[in-house]
């Protein structure tokens, strides 16, 4: 079977950083949405949004805490929004199209890991929830300002999808729960949302992608035991980062996010996986390092998890 799935040797790498990929890129009367946009990855992509002249809506679960944090930066605006909890996502979304505006970049960069066993809404499981229905939710509600705009949508996944693929009879961890597995089925439900998106929406102007970040210490390790990053090899006992060089800084991590949402070099493009700025290859059996698994990129499970989204939310753009 033929893939996407190859690097087109973008110029840009692991250490790339989202101000160098944004770099001669003007994007002046453009609007973003960056969901969790004022904490680790999220901060650093609306920074360097806005430094090239983008307007960046930030929707957030605190957002007191996002003003503070965002404070100094021209051009941003915050407002409410709990992925966990569809009625937010609809309040939100209704708020933002009596706006009136049009979409140009969604990155979808909001998300829990490896959280202890949690429900939210009728039951479901609160990372497959939050990381994936309620941006599902978002981006279908707000379609109506993405289509006309032919935005890019980017779904922030992780090299954790590799831990597992869909849970089919079993999606919401009723049985067995295990919060990386669970986690694991997140980050590919993640990236088989962009394969669908793209494969609707393409026609329309709109393109999809989904990505990795690379490993960075951030705010998202906060459901972690030290004991478990002590055990991991990600710290030692004083809580000192081993190995740093095995790790991105935020600016570098952001870097593939802003990189798929604004590059001229992905035009006429999507429904791909990326990683350090580059088309990801497919995964190599037995190597979590790198690459896409191929049950994150199958059409057919993106066609079938899309149901199921729409389905559970209720909500479907496309619907006849």
């Amino acid at each position: 079977m033929t893939t996407a799935q190859h690097k087109i040797g973008s110029g840009f790498g692991t250490r790339s950083t989202a101000d160098e990929v944004l770099a001669g890129v003007d994007l002046s009367g453009r609007l973003a949405i960056v969901t969790g946009g004022y904490s680790g990855l999220g901060l650093e992509t609306t920074r360097a949004l806005t430094k090239a002249g983008a307007r960046v809506v930030v929707p957030a679960r605190r957002p007191d805490a996002a003003r503070e944090s965002l404070g100094g930066l021209a051009g941003v605006e915050v407002d409410e929004l709990d992925l966990g909890d569809l009625e937010s996502v609809h309040a939100f979304a209704e708020r933002f199209l009596a706006s009136g505006r049009t979409i140009d970049l969604v990155i979808d960069n909001a998300g829990i890991m490896a959280c202890p066993e949690t429900r939210v809404g009728p039951g479901w499981e609160a990372q497959f929830a939050t990381n994936h229905l309620g941006h599902f939710t978002l981006v279908n509600r707000l379609w109506p300002a993405i289509e006309p705009g032919g935005a890019r949508v980017v779904s922030v996944s992780s090299r954790a999808h590799h831990f597992a693929g869909m849970r089919w009879d079993d999606v919401h961890w009723q049985h067995g729960y295990d919060k990386w597995q669970a986690y694991g089925q997140a980050k590919t439900a993640n990236v088989l949302f962009a394969v669908h998106l793209d494969k609707l929406g393409a026609d329309r102007g709109v393109r999809a992608f989904s990505l990795h970040p690379g490993g960075i210490m951030t705010p998202l390790q906060r459901h972690i035991p030290k004991e478990e990053m002590v055990e991991r090899g990600w710290i030692d006992e004083q809580g000192t980062v081993l190995n740093p060089e095995g790790f991105k800084t935020p600016e570098q991590g952001a870097a593939t996010q802003v990189w798929a949402a604004t590059s001229p070099q992905l035009n006429g493009m999507g429904g791909v996986y990326l990683e350090d700025c580059d088309i990801a290859e497919p995964a190599v059996d037995g190597d979590q390092s790198s690459g896409v698994r191929d049950w994150a990129t199958d059409p057919e499970q993106a066609a079938r998890l899309w149901e199921l989204s729409a389905e559970l939310t209720g909500v479907n753009a496309f619907a006849a």
